[in-house]
C-alpha cells in the first residue's frame, strides 16, 4: 500500500490555506464562523472551512512527480491511498477527480488526521511497516517511523538532514524552488509603474525643490509596499478565477510555485514596510494611505463584482494616488487636475475591463470569471472607456483656455498639441483592448509600450518648451 499525503505532497500547496482565501472570497461572514468552531479545534476549523469553502478539483496545482510516482506504483500491481489531514470533503473530491486512489483517509469533524493520528490509523487499517508513504514535513517524521517505505517530497534542508541521518535509503521526489523572481512577480513589481502618479501634483504646482521631492519619493515607496500588500492579498481571494484564466493561472500563488503559507507574511510584512514609511511622511499622507488599503481591500472582497461600480472604484484608486502626493508634498491640488485625472482614469479602468472581456471572448468564456461581465457587454463598456477619455481630453483643453496657464507658462500655446496626442493616445489604447493585444493593466501595458512611451516623451517636450519658450521668449 502506497499512503499519499495531499498538502505540500501530491499537491503544490495547502488546503487549509486554499479553504480559507476561498471561503473568505465568498463571504467575510466565515470570520464569525470561524471564530464560534474555535473552540472544537482544528479539525473543527477544517470542516467549517470545507462547508464554506468552493475549490475546483481540476485547477489545483498538482505536483507531476508526485503523480508519476503513483501511477509507476500502480502499474507494478500496487494499490495507492489518498491520506491526509484535509478535511473529507475536499479529499474526497480531489481524489474522485484524480482518479489515482483505491480510498481516501481524512480529517473528520472532530479528528484532525496528522503526524501521530495519521501513523495510528494506518497501522489499525494496514499494519505496522505494511506501507509506505510520501510526505513532505516534520510532522511526517511520526508516520515515516512505522512505515516500511520512506518517500519524501521536496523536504526543506533541514528535514532531508534529518531525514539522511534516521532513513539513509530513503527515496526523495524534488521539484524546483521558488525564486526571488518568483516572490517579485507575486508583489507585482512591476506594478509600482503606476506610483509615479504621486508626482503629479508636484509636477503641476511646478514645486521641484528637494524636500517636496523628497516627500514625493518617499509617498512613492509608501504607496508601492502597501500597494504590493494588496496584490497578495487579492491573488489569495482569486486564487479560483484565476486559475480558471488563460494567462493568470501562471501566478506564483495560483501555479503553486510559491507556497500558499507564505502568502499571509508577505502581505503582513509590506503592509508594515509601507505603514512605517507612511508614518516617517506625515500623518495626514498615512490616513490618505490607510484608506488606499481599505478601499483596496474593499474592492478585492466585493467592489470588483459589482458592474461599473468596479470601474468607478478602480478609477478612485488611481485618482487616490494623485490625491495622496499632494498630501504628502503639501502642494495644493487643483479641480482642473482632479476632473482630469479622475476621467482619465475611469477611461483607463474601463479599458482594462475591456481587455479582459475580449481576453475571456477569445478563450470560449462567456462570462469574465470572477466578475460581473459577459461577452455582450463588450461594446458598452468600449464606449465608456472612449467616452470618459474623451472628455478628459476636453476637460484639459478647458484648463489651457483659463488664466491659470497664462501665469504658470511662457508659451501656453504650444500646450494644445498635447491635447491632440492624449486623443490619439485614448483611441489607440481602445483599440490595442479591442483586438485583444492588452495583457496588462493599461499604465503597466502603456510603461512598456513603444508608441505610448513616444507619446509621453512629446507632451514631457511639449510642456518643457511651454513652460521655458525653448528660450525664445
Amino acid at each position: 500500500m502506497l499512503a499519499v499525503d495531499l498538502d505540500g505532497t501530491l499537491l503544490r500547496s495547502n488546503m487549509l490555506y486554499e479553504s480559507f482565501w476561498s471561503a473568505l472570497a465568498r463571504s467575510w461572514r466565515v470570520l464569525f464562523a470561524l471564530l464560534a468552531a474555535l473552540p472544537g479545534g482544528r479539525a473543527r476549523i477544517k470542516h467549517v472551512l470545507a462547508e464554506r469553502a468552493e475549490i475546483d478539483p481540476a485547477t489545483l496545482p498538482y505536483d507531476q512527480a508526485v503523480i508519476d510516482h503513483i501511477r509507476r506504483w500502480r502499474s507494478r500491481g500496487g494499490s495507492a491511498m489518498l491520506v491526509t489531514a484535509t478535511s473529507e470533503r475536499l479529499a474526497h473530491a480531489i481524489a474522485d477527480h484524480l482518479g489515482l486512489f483505491d480510498g481516501v483517509m481524512a480529517s473528520g469533524r472532530d479528528e484532525n488526521l496528522k503526524g501521530e493520528t495519521k501513523a495510528r490509523r494506518l497501522c489499525e487499517q494496514f499494519g505496522e511497516g505494511n506501507f509506505a508513504y510520501v510526505g513532505d514535513s516534520p510532522a511526517d517524521l511520526r508516520v515515516w517511523r512505522k512505515a516500511r517505505s520512506v518517500i519524501a517530497c521536496n523536504p526543506g534542508r533541514r528535514l532531508s538532514a534529518r531525514l539522511a541521518g534516521l532513513y539513509p535509503g530513503h527515496e526523495t521526489l524534488s521539484r524546483s524552488p521558488a525564486r526571488l523572481a518568483d516572490y517579485l512577480r507575486a508583489i507585482r513589481v512591476h506594478q509600482w509603474a503606476k506610483n509615479p502618479l504621486v508626482f503629479l501634483p508636484i509636477i503641476g504646482a511646478h514645486q521641484t525643490d528637494l524636500a517636496t521631492l523628497r516627500a514625493g519619493f518617499m509617498a512613492f515607496v509608501a504607496f508601492s509596499l502597501i500597494a504590493s500588500s494588496v496584490y497578495v492579498l487579492n491573488d489569495l481571494l482569486d486564487l479560483r478565477a484565476d486559475r480558471a484564466h488563460p494567462r493568470k493561472r501562471l501566478r506564483p500563488f495560483a501555479a503553486g510555485t510559491i507556497p500558499i503559507e507564505h502568502a499571509s507574511w508577505m502581505a503582513i510584512g509590506l503592509f508594515a514596510g509601507g505603514v512605517l514609511v507612511g508614518a516617517a511622511v506625515g500623518p495626514a499622507f498615512l490616513g490618505v494611505l490607510l484608506f488606499y488599503h481599505i478601499a483596496t481591500t474593499a474592492y478585492s472582497l466585493w467592489l470588483k463584482r459589482k458592474v461599473v461600480i468596479d470601474i468607478c472604484a478602480l478609477a478612485g484608486l488611481y485618482t487616490l494616488r494623485v490625491i495622496a502626493g499632494a498630501v504628502a508634498a503639501q502642494v495644493p491640488l487643483s479641480m482642473w487636475m482632479l476632473a482630469f485625472t479622475l476621467f482619465l482614469f475611469f477611461s483607463l479602468a474601463a479599458i482594462k475591463r475591456q481587455a479582459e472581456i475580449v481576453d475571456s471572448i477569445s478563450d470560449g468564456g462567456r462570462t469574465l470569471h470572477g466578475r460581473g461581465y459577459g461577452g455582450g457587454d463588450l461594446a458598452t463598456v468600449s464606449q465608456m472607456a472612449i467616452s470618459s477619455g474623451y472628455v478628459a481630453v476636453l476637460v484639459l483643453a478647458l484648463y489651457l483656455n483659463s488664466t491659470a496657464v497664462d501665469r504658470l507658462y511662457v508659451f501656453p500655446e504650444l500646450l494644445w498639441g498635447s491635447c491632440a496626442i492624449l486623443l490619439y493616445w485614448i483611441s489607440r489604447m481602445a483599440m490595442v483592448a479591442n483586438r485583444g493585444n492588452m495583457h496588462d493593466d493599461p499604465i503597466v501595458f502603456a510603461a512598456t509600450d513603444r508608441v505610448s512611451l513616444c507619446c509621453a516623451a512629446l507632451m514631457v517636450i511639449i510642456v518643457a518648451g511651454s513652460a521655458t519658450g525653448f528660450g525664445l521668449l
